[in-house]
């Protein structure tokens, strides 16, 4: 049970903040997606007055049954258009209510979603504290990385962003348990996305219009900033999707390399962005997304569990054994009144035999080939109550 917040309560602010978190990241990734297809569609204008009011780009577009004219200036027009739209608030809600899902599932039911002691035996202070911490250092570390390598190389910035990504990803997975530390690592990069927003994007934006409202001709490098940060963002987006997704497959977080997963698939995720910028670009680079699925095929056949055949005179495990276990570590939550949850997750019930012989491929994968179940092992599930679980699959989960 989460720790002062009642199951019921906690389900409820799961659905709604997580129901707010997706739209604001729709509409958040929505306008980065536009926004960089629409800087790469930008040709020269043709017309030689639009290129002395100081247009840098145009693009002609349809849409929704009529014909758009964008315009890009090169720093700034003439006058300062009003009314000016901005583009913030998607992403401070997004971060915001991604923060509160973090704060109501993870720090608030440390014990159970945050902690494995079987990783690292942490108390419920130092883990919040750790996780927090890692969402400020991610930040300061990048930020500091581009002010000083990006300055230099973009190629030497993303190199040294990947290997702190790798880092990331290695160090999560020796502190929390193992769904937690893919959360992290998406937490940690959505951190750096919200705070490129607040602190460079959207100050360059100021720099800009008071520029204007001063009567003075604009620094270009407030362009510049905003737009690294912005290209970087678009980067992110894929690898920080994936560490939500995830979550709903333990064959991934649950694995004994799941770190390695992670940093491969952010890769993938990178990379396909990679295609689809060239390809607004109108550079179709095809063996970009041949190499991508050849990489994901790697992955999953690299993780893909072995065929376990019983061993050859191993002693009989019956329905009788493996269903005390079940009834004593699972059912807490897989039932039809479970005690330490609201209502069974996924509506898996584990009471009846057809029912655990229904979801045997499901514990083995969770709770045999991994620890990720029984959360946090709060119901303190032992390695032999594991491997007899697992003999009686393997010998054919019979009810």
């Amino acid at each position: 049970m989460a720790l002062g917040i009642d199951p019921y309560v906690s389900d409820w602010l799961d659905l709604v903040f997580r129901w707010f978190h997706v739209v604001a990241a729709i509409v958040w990734i929505g306008t980065s997606f536009y926004f960089v297809a629409l800087d790469q569609h930008l040709h020269e204008p043709r017309d030689e007055r639009d290129r002395k009011r100081g247009v840098g780009g145009e693009s002609w577009e349809i849409h929704g049954g009529g014909f758009y004219r964008i315009e890009k200036f090169r720093v700034a027009p003439r006058q300062l258009p009003k009314p000016l739209h901005w583009y913030k608030w998607e992403a401070y809600w997004t971060w915001l209510t991604g923060f509160v899902l973090l704060v109501v599932l993870y720090y608030l039911q440390a014990g159970t979603n945050l902690i494995d002691p079987s990783v690292a035996k942490l108390s419920t202070g130092a883990a919040v504290g750790i996780s927090l911490a890692g969402l400020a250092i991610a930040w300061v570390v990048y930020d500091v990385l581009c002010r000083t390598v990006g300055r230099v190389s973009e190629l030497w910035l993303a190199a040294c962003v990947l290997g702190l990504v790798v880092l990331a990803s290695w160090g999560a997975s020796q502190l929390f348990a193992a769904r937690a530390a893919y959360l992290q690592v998406g937490a940690m990069l959505g951190t750096i996305m919200a705070a490129n927003v607040f602190f460079v994007i959207i100050p360059a934006h100021w720099v800009l219009v008071r520029a204007k409202q001063a009567g003075r001709e604009p620094d270009p490098a407030a362009n510049r900033r905003g737009k690294q940060r912005s290209v970087h963002n678009n980067y992110f987006t894929l690898p920080v999707l994936f560490t939500m997704l995830a979550g709903h497959f333990p064959f991934t977080y649950g694995h004994d390399h799941a770190w390695a997963i992670l940093v491969c698939m952010m890769v993938i995720g990178a990379w396909i962005r990679h295609y689809f910028n060239n390809r607004h670009a109108g550079r179709t680079l095809w063996w970009i997304p041949v190499t991508a699925a050849g990489g994901i095929a790697a992955v999953a056949v690299w993780i893909r569990p072995a065929d376990v055949s019983p061993a050859a005179g191993a002693p009989k495990v019956t329905f009788a054994q493996v269903q005390p276990i079940v009834a004593q570590r699972c059912a807490a939550c897989h039932s039809t009144h479970p005690t330490l949850v609201s209502a069974p997750p996924k509506g898996i019930v584990l009471e009846t035999a057809a029912q655990i012989h229904a979801q045997a491929d499901l514990i083995r994968t969770v709770a045999v080939d991994s620890h990720v179940m029984p959360l946090g092992n709060v119901t303190h599930m032992t390695d032999a109550e594991r491997k007899l679980l697992g003999t009686w699959i393997d010998q054919g989960a019979k009810p």
